[in-house]
């Protein structure tokens, strides 16, 4: 019993039992409440509609696999470490990076991704370690022109010597799929931030018909242009004879002119010129020549290490590079021992 129900009995008094309309009213209360829960349970569907049905499967994709992409907000997100390599996600609007492109499909075809959409191996996509989230970049391959717009909403890849990781699709179209890697040129494009926090013009100003009437045009009177003999005692110069500037001269597109264009099948797809390109390792980049140059002794033990002077908003860089190499396979071997022997941040570049 109750301490309420306990304090009556020790009163003397007499619990009441039910009686038969308290029944009814008990009754009642029950079915209002399965009605109110089964209600509840159809979350707002009206009276009479069926649930709707699940959407078919893309192609190449089984009923279990099955899955609703999710547009998600734009994010930098926090600094991560994998395998012990800090990465640190940031705003980076003049990105453009040459490398390795490598790509994935299955297993990860289902999964989310790093900003909580759902990977589709058959979408135009692609994952970057710290580009915002998402971003659109061109990814140019540069062994066959091949270019294409692609949009970043994962991170990765985490093997040393890539910079990006294509989807099944992108790779496809890029003609990467066979080789599993190829040498690219990523650009940024843009994010896909609100485009409201982007809009920097300034709204049409409202001008009422009183302001506009008030407003006079200056007048306009016939200029009168005529030649002045020289002043006394002076001397006219001779009249200076203009040399005509030379035709200019029709040249090639360079090797990383992009044109804008849509492929027939609704892709960004376009092919540009190419050019022959060297695959080197940049061990470091130094803004003393003397550190430079301590590294470029440590590294030729390894392969033929040089430096490169490059300035960069008007500051010298010492790169450190060893190079060029012949393939990719030979690259990542290097590049895995100068990870070895303390240089993290050593990455392969296309040049």
């Amino acid at each position: 019993m109750t301490h309420r129900t306990e304090h009556r009995a020790a009163a003397g008094g007499r619990l009441p039992g039910p009686t038969r309309s308290g029944w009814r009213r008990a009754a009642a209360t029950v079915a209002l409440l399965s009605i109110l829960a089964a209600c509840a349970g159809r979350q707002g569907q009206p009276a009479g509609q069926t649930p709707p049905q699940a959407a078919s499967p893309p192609p190449g994709v089984s009923a279990s696999t099955q899955f609703v992409t999710r547009k998600s907000p734009y994010k930098i997100g926090k600094p991560y470490r994998i395998n012990g390599v800090w990465y640190y996600p940031r705003p980076q609007p003049d990105y453009d990076e040459t490398g390795i492109a490598s790509w994935y499909g299955h297993p990860f075809h289902g999964r989310s991704t790093a900003n909580g959409e759902t990977y589709d191996m058959n979408e135009i996509t692609a994952a970057h370690r710290t580009l915002p989230l998402p971003s659109k970049v061109r990814v140019t391959n540069l062994e066959n022109g091949r270019s294409l717009i692609v949009r970043v909403n994962d991170r990765g890849p985490f093997v040393p010597g890539r910079i990006i990781d294509l989807s099944r699709k992108s790779a496809q179209l890029l003609d990467v799929i066979n080789n599993g890697t190829a040498k690219v040129r990523v650009q940024l494009i843009g994010d896909e931030r609100d485009e409201a926090s982007r809009t920097f013009v300034a709204s049409r100003p409202d001008t009422s018909p009183e302001e506009k009437a008030a407003v006079v045009a200056a007048p306009i009177d016939e200029v009168q242009v005529a030649s002045l003999p020289p002043p006394s005692g002076v001397t006219a110069a001779p009249e200076r004879v203009e040399n005509p500037l030379p035709k200019p001269v029709m040249m090639d597109a360079p090797a990383y002119a992009v044109p804008t264009a849509t492929a027939p099948d609704g892709s960004s797809l376009v092919v540009v010129p190419v050019r022959p390109t060297d695959i080197y390792i940049q061990a470091g980049a130094f803004t003393v020549f003397q550190n430079a140059h301590r590294l470029r002794v440590k590294l030729s033990l390894i392969g033929n290490a040089d430096i490169s002077h490059l300035m960069v908003k008007e500051r010298d860089y010492f790169r450190v590079r060893l190079g060029p190499v012949t393939s990719v396979e030979e690259a990542d071997r290097m590049l895995a021992r100068i990870i070895a022997l303390g240089h993290p941040e050593a990455r392969v570049i296309v040049e």
